[in-house]
């Protein structure tokens, strides 16, 4: 971990500030700002925990802060302690204690053996920027206290970011879901962890999401789900970035006046707008956004030197190939609109599928506007396996939509997501 002092600023500032303000150390607006308010904060719970009131988030006041970030802490068992009782005490479910701890005998407890408790009902941040390194505490948070989800890579990013995918579920059959890959709509990473951490919950604790029983289909299906396709993007538009880094500066260098910077970027760090490098009549799309003026790298709309010539889409692709999935969830910013075709290509049920997912959630079923409607992940992934594939476009207005859409964006996907592995095979 980074260290953080007044000075730094970014979506991990803004995340320990939203901690210290629920540890009684307020250190005022959530502004992603360290200023001298939150190094006072960051004293209060120094103070609090036994360190050096230094004001400055280094190793040990990390640690002292990784329960809150984590959602889960290791607890040594004394005397006459039960897991009913632990559980009890911390407010949680048996059943979370139980599946956090799979190799703990709950009848033969041993005094100083050492347990997981998770002891916050959510680690996912739902009102924070979104940014690659919270993703992956969250999904290292996830995978402790739920240790029967699998995660792995699928590749890297251009500045080597690790392109992570979670699976749920241990069946033959699969579903593949997928987020951001235009970095301004990062908000569509959020909705797939949030749905990942609902997931484990609701089937450990034997309760239904939004009215689906993830138990229900568990031994039968696989939902594999890439929460964020485009890190390095996407660390640019929340401010993640250092400004002073090279990767900042070569961006700022081909920004341009088309978009503002860097709220507008929808690209990979190198400028290559992901959504329109795939071999799905690429040659169509290069033509139509050469016309348009993108004809270089640049923050929106450049389709790449090749198809596939950039590490993320490759990665995507190869790792559909990898797990054959019978349906794909491609989410995206906004509109409330559900793109399901390409070309003249016409899965079977595909429309049928459509409608049921629009039923759900009250978006419209459209085809893609034609300057739109080509080299994108759903249309490589229809003409390639010529299998039900979707566009979400979630929410209204300018991407990056605002954090105070979220809540009703959810509600909106929730049947979608939770739908969508019934239609596997």
């Amino acid at each position: 971990m980074q260290i953080l002092r007044q000075g730094s600023s970014g979506p991990m500032v803004g995340w320990v500030q939203q901690i210290l303000s629920r540890l009684d150390c307020d250190p005022g607006e959530i502004d992603y700002i360290f200023g001298p308010r939150t190094a006072e904060a960051v004293k209060c719970f120094q103070r609090k925990n036994g360190l050096a009131a230094d004001g400055i988030i280094g190793p040990d006041t990390w640690r002292a802060l990784e329960p809150y970030i984590s959602g889960n802490y290791e607890y040594t068992i004394k005397a006459s302690d039960t897991f009913y009782e632990i559980a009890r005490r911390m407010g949680i479910t048996l059943d979370s204690l139980l599946a956090a701890n799979p190799t703990a005998d709950p009848y033969n407890l041993q005094v100083g053996q050492k347990i997981l408790v998770p002891f916050m009902r959510r680690v996912v941040p739902e009102n924070l920027r979104y940014s690659y390194q919270i993703m992956q505490l969250n999904i290292s948070s996830l995978a402790r206290r739920y240790p029967f989800i699998e995660t792995g890579s699928a590749g890297q990013s251009v500045m080597g970011r690790t392109l992570y995918w979670i699976r749920l579920g241990k069946g033959k059959k699969c579903v593949f879901y997928n987020a951001s890959h235009h970095a301004n709509e990062w908000i569509t990473s959020l909705v797939l962890m949030r749905f990942t951490e609902d997931f484990c919950y609701s089937y450990v604790n034997g309760v239904t999401v939004d009215g689906f029983s993830p138990s229900a289909l568990y031994d039968d299906v696989s939902i594999y789900i890439m929460p964020m396709v485009n890190p390095d993007g996407v660390d640019l538009v929340t401010g993640a970035t250092d400004k002073d880094s090279p990767e900042y500066k070569q961006a700022y260098a081909i920004r341009g006046n088309q978009v503002p910077f860097p709220s507008g970027w929808k690209a990979n760090i190198r400028g290559t707008d992901l959504n329109l490098n795939y071999p799905a009549l690429w040659q169509t799309a290069r033509q139509i956004k050469f016309d348009l003026g993108y004809t270089s790298p640049g923050p929106r709309d450049y389709v790449g030197e090749a198809p596939f010539s950039e590490p993320e889409s490759r990665a995507v692709a190869d790792f559909t190939g990898n797990i054959s999935p019978s349906l794909v969830l491609a989410y995206h910013s906004q509109g409330e609109i559900i793109y399901w075709k390409f070309s003249d290509y016409n899965p079977e049920n595909s429309l049928q599928i459509a409608q049921r997912f629009s039923e759900l959630s009250g978006y419209s079923v459209e085809d893609t506007p034609y300057n739109s409607a080509f080299a994108g992940y759903k249309d490589w992934f229809i003409q390639q396996y010529n299998l039900p594939g979707y566009t979400i476009e979630v929410g209204r207005g300018t991407s990056p939509l605002p954090l105070s859409q979220f809540p009703q964006i959810y509600r909106d996907n929730i049947g979608i997501l939770s739908t969508a592995p019934t239609f596997a095979k």
